[in-house]
């Protein structure tokens, strides 16, 4: 949920930014192809400007497929509460907003580097005239969504092979190649 080691160990996560990226280098090296998410907080009660640089560079060295990012709430009954809630709303929000624009870029990257590739879909849905999916890198009204050009006779729940035609920072464009 961070990378800065001081806010980590505030958080009691028991792990170090260290840790973190020699199991995220394991796990590429185990499956290459693998798509990683994560989750991050900012505007942890001791949370500093330089710990908001740390986690921006690990998110920039790690580069995740997939990253959200939630402000900091103060919540009873926590490791945290005795350390209050002194981080204003509105600077939390402009760290996550911070946080977002550097995984965007990453998002817009790694989605342009599989134009051209095939990849599994599941169909979830008919809009517009066109099939909306997802791949098997992306969870369900989370991540990304894959648009194809309807093709008559396939369904929502229906599985695809497709290829990947375009690419924005948050969405797929492709279009089926086989239909088993």
């Amino acid at each position: 949920q961070h990378a800065a080691d001081n806010v980590l160990k505030s958080m009691r996560r028991g792990i170090t930014r260290r840790t973190t990226e020699n199991l995220i280098s394991t796990i590429r090296k185990s499956v290459p192809d693998i798509a990683l998410r994560t989750t991050l907080i900012v505007g942890y009660p001791n949370e500093t400007e330089a710990d908001i640089e740390e986690l921006v560079q690990f998110i920039k060295d790690v580069k995740f497929d997939r990253l959200g990012v939630f402000t900091y709430s103060q919540e009873d009954d926590t490791t945290a509460y005795g350390l209050g809630d002194p981080i204003p709303e509105e600077e939390k929000e402009r760290r996550k907003e911070y946080v977002m624009e550097v995984q965007r870029a990453i998002s817009l990257e790694k989605n342009e580097s599989r134009i051209g590739s095939k990849a599994r879909a599941v169909i979830e849905r008919v809009e517009d005239g066109n099939l909306v999916g997802r791949t098997e890198w992306d969870a369900p009204e989370i991540d990304n969504e894959v648009f194809i050009s309807n093709v008559k006779g396939v369904r929502p729940g229906d599985f695809v092979t497709i290829k990947i035609t375009d690419a924005t920072e948050y969405d797929l464009y492709g279009e089926i190649i086989s239909t088993n």
